[in-house]
């Protein structure tokens, strides 16, 4: 039986408090919800010396909508944010993608910032510990091999958040705060595309907040392909954000999670800009979801599956925000 490591638990009631607290602790872990990071240190997976909790710093549970879009600490449950009305109202695709995380009192618990830093995921890594061990471990953690893609010297684990590509394709902005100051980013800039090293955040520096711009005309969805209909994390999620003028696309933008080790902004779309949704359009944007799904065998289904599945989950989504100009009406979870 694997038991939760020991590590000091730090309940900080100021950023610069939890700054100073990891700095303390080389290798201490930001906490927030703790859905994710308490299961996985129960499994074994990471000894941190200190964990500093953030669910009680000043005005990162605070939510609030203005002229210049939505600002979203980073405590913030995804319950709120998926039933909260202005949320809903003005970025539905994100109060979508909020709602299909997990279940009911895990969105009560979990926080924005923990779903958005959530670690990879791999049928060969979220095992017990005696289970990993029997077989060597893996490339993430503790062995040399890893077993999805036998001879590479990169981890293939996949980033499962829900959240994530709703945000990219709404154009959103992280704030990060560290020893270096405060610094703004594009969403996508946060992640690379490892399984390793899938978070580009510097050691000490903590998500503070989430800056999401006004719709500026565009409607969006997201689309989740599971096993079941709730709890399971995507074998695939599709987010769409388009903007119709008339009788053509003024905008298209895709994003994609559970088939790499990032969530995919998907390249090559600017192209149908001008043009009317057609079948033509739909292919286009299938091939161009296939080519930046990395899908391989991280999960029970087959990688050629979660590929398909992705492409035409994002055909369908589009149709929908083109028929409809409305994500409230276009959304289509599978």
């Amino acid at each position: 039986m694997t038991l939760m490591p020991s590590f000091r638990l730090h309940r900080s009631a100021s950023v610069a408090d939890a700054l100073a607290a990891l700095a303390a602790a080389p290798g201490g872990r930001p906490l927030g919800g703790g859905t994710d990071l308490l299961p996985n240190l129960r499994r074994g997976m990471g000894e941190p010396p200190a964990l500093v909790d953030l669910t009680a710093v000043a005005g990162l549970d605070q939510m609030e909508v203005g002229t210049d879009g939505l600002r979203l600490g980073a405590t913030v449950s995804l319950a709120r944010i998926a039933e909260d009305p202005r949320v809903q109202d003005g970025w539905p695709a994100l109060a979508q993608a909020a709602a299909s995380v997990a279940g009911p009192t895990h969105r009560v618990a979990a926080t924005l910032a923990g779903n958005l830093c959530q670690e990879t995921r791999c049928v060969y890594l979220n095992q017990s510990d005696w289970w990993r061990a029997a077989n060597g471990y893996c490339l993430k953690l503790k062995g040399e091999v890893c077993h999805a893609v036998k001879k590479s010297e990169r981890c293939y684990a996949v980033y499962a958040g829900d959240v994530a590509p709703a945000l990219m394709v709404l154009g959103a902005e992280v704030e990060v705060q560290g020893d270096g100051g405060v610094r703004l980013l594009p969403l996508a800039d946060v992640y690379h595309e490892e399984g390793r090293t899938h978070l580009t955040l510097r050691p000490g520096e903590i998500v503070t907040a989430i800056h999401v711009p006004p719709p500026a005309g565009f409607v969006a969805g997201y689309a989740k392909v599971r096993i079941r209909d709730s709890v399971d994390f995507p074998l695939a999620g599709v987010a769409v954000a388009l903007r119709r003028e008339g009788g053509r696309l003024a905008g298209l933008r895709a994003a994609l999670t559970g088939v790499a080790s990032a969530p995919v902004l998907v390249p090559g779309l600017d192209g149908l800009e001008g043009q009317p949704w057609s079948e033509s359009a739909a292919t286009i944007l299938a091939e161009a979801v296939r080519t930046a799904c990395k899908a391989v065998r991280t999960t029970l289904v087959a990688p050629k599956y979660r590929r398909r599945v992705a492409a035409a989950s994002a055909v369908r989504l589009a149709g929908a925000l083109w028929d409809s100009g409305d994500s409230l009406t276009a959304n289509a979870s599978i």
